[in-house]
């Protein structure tokens, strides 16, 4: 049976269409991923779920969601609880440290609960950036706070708690999107911050977490070590910093192709991510025309990318037992006291 695609692609709506569902047996995408769009209910997101695994014939087939908490979530009340930001955690940590360690297990650890009961598998979080004085909106509250070993501490505590739960963790934006003063959705942010001066601060969360199963990328042009690409499509950033200067061994996914950082067609854009060094492309708006160019520029997995990706797959575990009540009830108590 020939690998899946080096893509994950997103979809239209709350139900998969019929000619969705025929492109993606015809393409066979590596996975999937969720948004507000399509997610409604828990019944109508596990059916979606069902249909999307059932269209590429692999049941394991990973299925993605930005459920980091705070503004960025794609599961909504009523369904679904508000789970605190990154922020308001890191604002604990200023307070109690270990509080704050507790506090961010327990949220990762209950969304990983309401996460796994629909079929997903894979949470794009924590976000390791960090929120310095210029840090850009688009990131602000996702991010933990400015001191990199704090960023680190806290990153770490989410990642064990979406594991414990049997969800696997992305750690982003590598290497680093916090120095951005622009939104990598609308344009090209670049950071002119010299490299020893990341490696003191951005990239110490990343390098502690390099253990982890999957990493995405930053959209954003960092002129000290790349002057002309952004870290996606930048093979000197992928391999000198990413792979290189962080020692990050696992499956590397690009953030979304159709943010306004990239240029050219979205087959070039999924060609030069793929060719800089991403193992995996994400593509996250539904929208055929776009998602057959980004089909057509990328292969089936092989090579190191199939062996990084199968590894990443093969470390998710099965979840521990929770008392869902008690841990709520604890992160109530934790958060009260900041």
């Amino acid at each position: 049976m020939q690998e899946p695609r080096a893509v994950i692609f997103g979809c239209a709506g709350a139900a998969l269409g019929k000619a969705e569902a025929r492109f993606f047996r015809e393409t066979n995408p590596l996975g999937f991923i969720l948004f507000t769009r399509n997610c409604k209910e828990p019944a109508q997101v596990r059916a979606l779920v069902g249909e999307l695994r059932a269209s590429v014939g692999r049941a394991d087939a990973p299925v993605l969601i930005d459920q980091e908490g705070g503004r960025v979530a794609r599961l909504l009340p009523p369904h679904w609880r508000k789970a605190p930001s990154a922020r308001s955690l890191g604002e604990l940590a200023e307070r109690s440290l270990e509080g704050a360690r507790r506090a961010a297990w327990l949220n990762a650890r209950l969304i990983a609960a309401e996460l796994l009961e629909l079929g997903i598998t894979v949470d794009c979080a924590p976000v390791l950036d960090l929120a310095l004085p210029e840090t850009h909106d688009v990131i602000g509250d996702r991010a933990y706070g400015a001191d990199p070993e704090r960023v680190a501490i806290l990153g770490r505590s989410v990642c064990d708690g979406l594991s414990a739960g049997g969800i696997a963790p992305v750690i982003k934006h590598i290497p680093g999107h916090g120095r951005a003063r622009a939104d990598s959705h609308l344009e090209l942010p670049e950071v002119a911050a010299p490299w020893q001066l990341m490696r003191a601060s951005d990239f110490v969360p990343f390098k502690a977490l390099a253990d982890q199963p999957w990493a995405m990328t930053a959209h954003v042009r960092f002129s000290a070590i790349d002057p002309v690409h952004a870290a996606t499509v930048s093979r000197r950033v992928i391999a000198e910093v990413v792979r290189g200067e962080l020692g990050f061994e696992g499956a590397l996914l690009s953030d979304d192709l159709g943010m306004r950082a990239l240029a050219g067609s979205f087959g070039e854009r999924a060609a030069a991510a793929l060719e800089a060094g991403c193992d995996v492309v994400l593509h996250c708006s539904g929208v055929a025309e776009e998602m057959a160019a980004v089909a057509a520029a990328a292969p089936p997995l092989s090579g190191l990318a199939a062996e990084r990706v199968s590894r990443a797959l093969g470390r998710r575990r099965e979840a521990e037992p929770l008392d869902a009540a008690s841990a709520m009830a604890e992160l109530d108590a934790l958060l009260a006291a900041a």
